[in-house]
């Protein structure tokens, strides 16, 4: 089977070549970031170009396609709605068109954030109602991929993270965003920095190697539609940085509590998207990993890549 990730160099596009390579015949796009795969498998391409990724998927002719690039900022989508619509809708409608084109199966992530907050613990058939323009254009990039590509997949994750070597942390995105909250978190806390941290925003945070995996088993299965694919345990985001200083022996006094209205962020974020995983759990037969397992995971990861 060949796979095309576009968004291959980032940090969750990363991690599905890795799981994929060594099963299938991988390929991946990036626009600066480069993926983990050697020439002539990857390409820099911009999904925005309409005719780069044409004949791109001409050249290539993908079996599953799994997209992963957007402007994921929150507060950098709010202040740059016209950048965001071309990437976030227009960007992922040229591929979904050329997978239609190319009877390609179309896997795709989506966000937490096309829910309001109001509830938490949602479940895929619930309605969306975002509060922000990254919520927004995500879901927008979700009815598109509806409209126009039969043989789909959305996959709706939640705050993702995952250990990065030292050599990468440097690297953003091209909206200004690190790469992940826990590595923000601990390079923080490791050069002894005090941060605020929200109490009352909920999430289910998920580790991008267990997405990463999800997302292949979805791409060579037969089941379409949107799941929820993130971690098992719904905790703020005060007490997932309590959890990270504890598991990497960093210091959680340098942690402050503070709330969202003092935090004075530009976009409005859902104060609970949680995600219910059972519907993913069910048709992979898989269970997603709770908070404690994924960090130790994450921890063993640190061990590992480290020098």
């Amino acid at each position: 089977m060949k796979i095309l990730v576009i968004g291959g160099g980032g940090q969750l596009g990363s991690r599905i070549v890795e799981q994929a390579e060594d099963r299938f015949d991988v390929y991946a796009t990036y626009v600066t970031r480069e993926p983990p795969l050697a020439p002539p498998k990857i390409y820099q391409v911009d999904k925005t170009d309409r005719k780069a990724i044409e004949t791109l998927f001409q050249k290539l002719k993908p079996n599953v396609v799994i997209d992963t690039a957007a402007l994921h900022s929150v507060d950098y989508c709010e202040t740059h709605r016209e950048e965001a619509w071309a990437v976030n809708v227009d960007g992922t409608r040229n591929v979904a068109e050329a997978c239609k084109k190319r009877k390609a199966k179309m896997v795709f992530v989506s966000t937490d954030y096309v829910f309001d907050g109001a509830k938490g613990n949602y479940v895929e058939e619930e309605p969306a109602n975002p509060i922000n323009y990254y919520g927004l254009s995500k879901l927008e990039a979700e009815r598109v991929i509806a409209q126009t590509c039969e043989n789909h997949v959305i996959a709706r994750p939640s705050v993702i993270y995952s250990w990065v070597p030292p050599a990468q942390r440097q690297l953003q995105s091209s909206s200004g965003k690190p790469l992940n909250f826990a590595m923000w978190l601990i390079q923080k806390l490791s050069n002894k920095e005090l941060v605020k941290i929200v109490t009352d925003q909920y999430s289910s945070p998920t580790l991008a190697d267990s997405l990463a995996k999800n997302l292949v088993r979805l791409s060579e299965s037969d089941h379409t539609g949107t799941y929820h694919i993130a971690g098992r345990t719904r905790l703020s985001r005060y007490d997932l940085a309590l959890k990270i200083a504890q598991k990497f022996g960093l210091d959680e006094n340098l942690i402050s509590p503070i709330t969202t209205d003092q935090l004075k962020q530009m976009a409005k974020r859902p104060m609970d998207s949680s995600l219910n995983v059972e519907n993913v759990e069910r048709d992979l037969k898989t269970k997603m990993l709770t908070i404690d397992k994924a960090l130790d995971l994450m921890g063993k990861q640190a061990r590992l890549l480290k020098k």
